[in-house]
């Protein structure tokens, strides 16, 4: 009974692909995500969602705020990454991916300190959307390497 409930969730899932809102909305919580892992509310981190949720859809003042209200709600009441991710999986390439995975270190690497628990939250993200480690550590690299000409 319960492989019949799964095979028709994935019909179903399969039959409605995720539209572009719910990938903003997926994108945004998990860069949500990455912002509340140290446990604290950074205003840094805060502009790094903002200004990665802007760029990567092209989104005006207005569109972009109601994006993140309704992203913080959707990543305080997710049980888990999985719905996040599984809308990443269906829309997105590596390619997508991997510039997902760097903004992710961007938000991270925003309040000058990479914790622990924002480098353990990006490595799951990652594993999480099939992104190969050697481009994890690409994204975190290229990211950490465009901080260090910043700050000279």
């Amino acid at each position: 009974m319960l492989q019949k409930l799964k095979a028709l969730f994935a019909a179903v899932d399969a039959a409605h692909p995720p539209s572009e809102r719910e990938l903003q909305l997926a994108s945004a919580a998990l860069l949500i995500e990455i912002g509340k892992a140290d446990h604290a509310r950074d205003a840094g981190e805060q502009a790094a969602i903002a200004a990665a949720i802007r760029t990567t859809y092209n989104l005006d003042e207005s569109t972009l705020r109601e994006l993140i209200d309704d992203a913080e709600r959707a990543s305080a009441n997710a049980p888990s990454l999985y719905d996040f991710t599984r809308i990443i999986n269906e829309r997105c390439g590596e390619d997508e991916k991997y510039a997902l995975v760097r903004e992710c270190w961007r938000v991270a690497f925003a309040d000058g300190n990479l914790d622990k628990y924002e480098d353990h939250m990006i490595r799951k993200i990652a594993d999480l959307i099939y992104l190969p480690h050697s481009l994890q550590m690409k994204a975190k690299a290229e990211v950490r390497a465009k901080l260090e000409v910043i700050n000279r």
